[in-house]
């Protein structure tokens, strides 16, 4: 049986998706590899289910969630056929899926997969796997976007504690689980716990990825977020204005993370105009 891609070439494949400018050179390639290794291998290999998940992967980066979900449906039937049902291989398929059917907001269908997955893992693996804490993960921010924030934090919390033992304080998936962690603490106005953990993110985002990456723009709209809300509207501003510098050189000025921080600085625009306002208002009246 062939292998599934390496972590550096599925690092290559997000890396790729990233770049917006790619994306249409890299869709006829993925399709093109897909038709030759259906003709080569027959259409229920376990490497065109590979080939049908980069195609998905693209697709549903590009929010063709609709073109996404079948294609990740068939190369979840493959790998259970190719390797049945409590392969790791077939818990990745799940996953996948279910980060399509959250993005569709079919969340109690996405949920009952990250359960599946999760089970999965833990027989093959044990509980304390990165593999695990990743399903963790993904399960934790559907509870979260289901407001279920009790019910996310502990599983947050345990898949942190995972990776920082498999792979120390250091590393990108402990930035990524700090960063859902303090999101969650921000959202529930635990300022003060979210801070020192966004903070923390930022610097190994930064220091893993340089200044100029996506996921220290996340950080920084994470951080400018905390700020706004603590009365640091000028420090906020700032960092909002970084992070869409950044994510529009990176992802492209049309790509919805940029929209997100757009309106994240208008919002905060819109509070100081709003405040100067009333200042002027307060100041006729104080002077009339």
């Amino acid at each position: 049986m062939p292998v599934s891609p390496s972590p550096r070439q599925r690092c290559l494949a997000i890396l790729l998706l990233h770049t917006k400018a790619q994306l249409a050179e890299a869709e006829p390639l993925y399709r093109r590899a897909l038709t030759i290794d259906k003709a080569s291998y027959g259409p229920a290999h376990p490497v065109v289910a590979i080939r049908l998940i980069n195609l998905a992967q693209l697709l549903q980066a590009t929010n063709r969630w609709g073109e996404a979900e079948p294609l990740m449906r068939r190369a979840l039937a493959i790998q259970e056929k190719s390797y049945g049902p409590e392969h790791p291989e077939v818990a990745i398929e799940y996953t996948n899926l279910a980060t399509v059917l959250h993005d569709m907001n079919r969340c109690d269908e996405a949920e009952l997969i990250l359960h599946r997955a999760l089970a999965i893992n833990k027989t093959n693996f044990g509980h304390e796997h990165p593999k695990v804490a990743l399903v963790l993960n993904n399960l934790a921010l559907l509870l979260r976007d289901t407001n279920r924030r009790g019910e996310a934090e502990p599983l947050m919390r345990q898949a942190l504690a995972i990776d920082k033992k498999r792979f120390g304080p250091e590393h990108p998936n402990v930035a990524r689980d700090l960063s859902n962690l303090a999101d969650l603490l921000t959202d529930t106005k635990r300022w003060d716990e979210a801070e020192p953990l966004i903070r923390r993110a930022l610097s190994i985002d930064n220091a893993i990825f340089g200044p100029e990456h996506p996921n220290v723009a996340r950080d920084l709209n994470n951080l400018a977020l905390l700020l706004q809300n603590t009365g640091r509207k000028g420090e906020a501003e700032l960092l909002l204005r970084r992070a869409l510098t950044i994510n529009e050189t990176s992802l492209g000025p049309e790509h919805p993370t940029v929209a997100v921080i757009l309106n994240n600085l208008a919002g905060l625009l819109t509070m100081k105009f709003a405040k100067h306002v009333c200042s002027l208002s307060l100041y006729g009246r104080g002077s009339g």
